[in-house]
Order: C-alpha cells, then structure tokens, then sequence
C-alpha cells in the first residue's frame, strides 16, 4: 500500500495543506491537540472534495442511466456475435459512440477521489511513524498525534501491536473496539447505498445483466471494505465513513427529485408530484417543470408510471404542456357552476334512482293511457272528406253529394253478369 500511496506523493502536499487550514480553525474551537479538531479537520476535508466532484456525479448518473437504456441492445449484440469477440466489441464501441455513452463515467467519482485518499493515507501514515510531510512540521506532527477520536489516536490501526497502541498513549482495546465499529458503520453505509439504488431507483421494466452486476456490487463492497478496513488508519476510517455518509445522502436526494424513469422512486416522485399539482393547480419548481417536459414529449413511448401521471391530470381538468407547464384544460374549462366559479373537475354522471315495481307499473299504465288520447286526437282532427260514403238507400238512391261510384279495379263497366249457381 506504501508503493501506491507514494506514487501519489505529488498530492500530499496540498492535502496536508487544506487539513492544516482547516486545524487552524477547529483548533482555535476546540483546541489544538484534541481529537476534534484533527477530526474535523479530515471531514471538513472529505466535504470540500465531494462538493468539487458534484459535477462528475451528475455526470455519473446521466451515465449510469444512459448504461441501463442501453442494455437490452447491448445483449442483441452479445448474442448475435457470441463466437466473434473482436467483432462483438467493435459493434459495443460502435454503440458508444452513436449514442454518446462511456462505461467508465459511471466511475468517475471514485477514480476522481482515489488520489486524495491515498494521499490523506500516505500522510497519517506518516503521522504514526513520526515522519514529516508536506506541510506538516514537527509541532504539527507532535499534535496529530497526541490527538484521539474516541479514545483511538488519529494515526492507528486495528492489526498495530499493543507497544505501538501504547506508545501514542491508548490502549489496545480501546483502538480495537473503535476500529471495528467504524469498519461496521462504513461497510453498512456502503451496502445501504448500493441496496437504495438497486431497490428504489433502477428501471424495473428491464431486466439486465447490468442489473445482476449491480446487483453483485451489493454484496462485494461492504465485503472489500470489511477485509481492507483493518489496514487503514482511524483518520483513513472517518475519510471514508464520511465519503460514504455524502455518498448515501447524496443518493437519497437524487432519487427523491430526479428518480430514473420506470423505478419505484418515479412513481412514488410522480404520485407526489400529482398530489401537489391538483392542490396548486400549477408546477412550481424548475426541476419538476423539467422532468414534466420530458414525460410530454415522450409521447406514446411514455412508461406505465407516466401514463398514470398524465391520465391523472386529464380527470383532474389538467393538460400538461410542452414546456413543462400545467393549464386548465378545455373540458374543465366547460364545467362550471352556477356561480361562475370554475370547478377542479369534470362533472360526475348522475345515475338515475332505482323504482319501485308499483312505480315502474303506474308509468308505464299512464304512458298507455297517454297514447290512447293522442290517437283519439289524431282521428278527430281528421277532414270530413276523408270519412267514408254512407251507404246507398233502397230503391237506387244515389250515393251522397252526386258521386260516381267507381268501378273497382278488375271490374267491367255497367251491368254485371249475374254469376251461375256452382254445380254439386
């Protein structure tokens, strides 16, 4: 481990700088030789970094996601060239390149702070064999370590014999109780981060072997750090513990405000999102705007969570627009109530009352009754020419009003024949 800290040695210099600094202060509060300051010295020093690699974590995420969108072409390819590994890989490159995508943004963040580890390694280090380093002078180094957190000086190990432990005024009991707590705490810290990520913000519609590495990750880091924790110094623990600690919080708030579309994080984002929305009847943060934006110009390619979101704002008299924005739709625009006000909602269909069998009958004998009377009123309001003739008198009257009677169709004209009887 001495070997490649040292290759790192170009970067001790500033990190013992800025852990100096920041004694300065905290040693001016608590005082120069306590565990507290120089505690705080190497927290302060761990924030200050991860603040300054905010950037790559944005860019770690867009790239982790970026990974899992890709996936299932990646597995087509892996299948439709698994006897040509050359050829397989110049089809992965060739898939990188159009859409922009590199695997290793996704460990941006570790490879950016890995020299600051080794070199904050490299420096307490130092501290326990009582070497100078950087800007560390003799006064510094006689203060870091007359320095304990919890009992354990700054510069200890958990495997350091008893005559080293004793030799900076502790006990060996003591160092171990607290090294295996801290080791504890960090690789704890480090399978709740992984397992956050794997359960709430990864895109469960697809099923990938990214998703079973991940998955694998879950279980092999804490391990890893169980197993190399016991080497590091108790500064080296409180770096890491703390880098897991902003690590973990920094997760928990990307996936409550920009969870990875199709995970559970999304639809409970989404569900809050709504709530918030049918109260207000507006989106009010820039970062909601956005995501809002995007679900609109997915269009049909929208994922289930998404078409909820939408279908939920329509029966709310909603209408997300193409900028992110939320207006009354037209169908909530026609309901309204008497009083002008506008209402939140499309209008309910009333459902008619069930009848009683003495109701249902009675209407139907008052619509019989009903139609009885129209045709009665039908048949009087009839002209009286239309009535038929009365019929003709004895004795060759004539027919009334001096008309001609017709011959009937298939009949000749004048006297008729009189018909033979029928023969038996």
């Amino acid at each position: 481990m001495d070997t490649i800290a040292s290759l790192f040695s170009f970067i001790t210099t500033p990190v013992s700088w800025v852990i100096v600094q920041f004694h300065s202060v905290y040693g001016a509060i608590f005082g120069p030789d306590t565990g507290w300051a120089w505690g705080l010295s190497i927290v302060s020093l761990v924030i200050l970094i991860r603040i300054c690699l905010i950037p790559l974590f944005v860019k770690q995420i867009k790239a982790t996601r970026a990974m899992q969108t890709l996936q299932p072409e990646m597995k087509k390819i892996q299948e439709r060239y698994k006897n040509d590994k050359q050829r397989q890989s110049e089809e992965m490159m060739k898939l990188y390149k159009e859409t922009g995508t590199n695997p290793l943004s996704s460990c941006l963040p570790i490879l950016a702070q890995s020299p600051f580890f080794f070199a904050l390694y490299h420096v307490l280090n130092s501290i326990a064999s009582n070497d100078t380093i950087g800007v560390i002078n003799t006064s510094l180094l006689e203060s870091a370590q007359k320095a304990h957190i919890v009992g354990a000086p700054l510069a200890v190990k958990f495997t350091d014999s008893a005559s080293k432990v004793e030799a900076l005024g502790a006990s060996l009991t003591d160092v171990r109780v607290v090294t295996a707590i801290m080791i504890v705490l960090m690789s704890a810290s480090q399978f709740f981060t992984q397992r956050q990520l794997m359960t709430k913000n990864v895109d469960t519609t697809v099923k990938t072997p990214f998703m079973q590495q991940q998955k694998m990750l879950m279980y092999v880091f804490p391990v890893m750090f169980a197993v190399f924790g016991i080497n590091f110094p108790v500064g080296v623990l409180v770096y890491w513990l703390t880098t897991n600690v902003w690590t973990m919080g920094q997760q928990m708030y990307v996936i409550h405000n920009n969870p990875t579309p199709g995970s559970k994080a999304q639809a409970a984002y989404l569900e809050r999102l709504h709530k918030h929305v049918t109260t207000h009847g507006k989106v009010s943060r820039r970062r909601d705007k956005v995501i809002v934006k995007a679900i609109v110009a997915k269009g049909r390619d929208r994922n289930e969570f998404e078409r909820k979101f939408i279908n939920g704002l329509s029966k709310a008299g909603l209408a997300a627009q193409t900028d992110g924005t939320v207006i009354k739709s037209d169908t909530a625009a026609a309901v309204e109530a008497e009083d002008g006000t506008p209402t939140t909602g499309t209008p309910k269909r009333q459902q008619p009352k069930r009848q009683t069998k003495a109701q249902r009958q009675s209407a139907a004998a008052k619509a019989a009754e009903e139609s009885e009377q129209k045709t009665s009123l039908t048949k009087s309001d009839a002209p009286e020419d239309a009535k038929p003739a009365p019929a003709a008198k004895k004795g060759g009257a004539k027919p009334a009003g001096g008309a001609r009677s017709k011959a009937q169709s298939g009949q000749r004209k004048g006297p008729q024949r009189p018909k033979s009887p029928s023969k038996k």
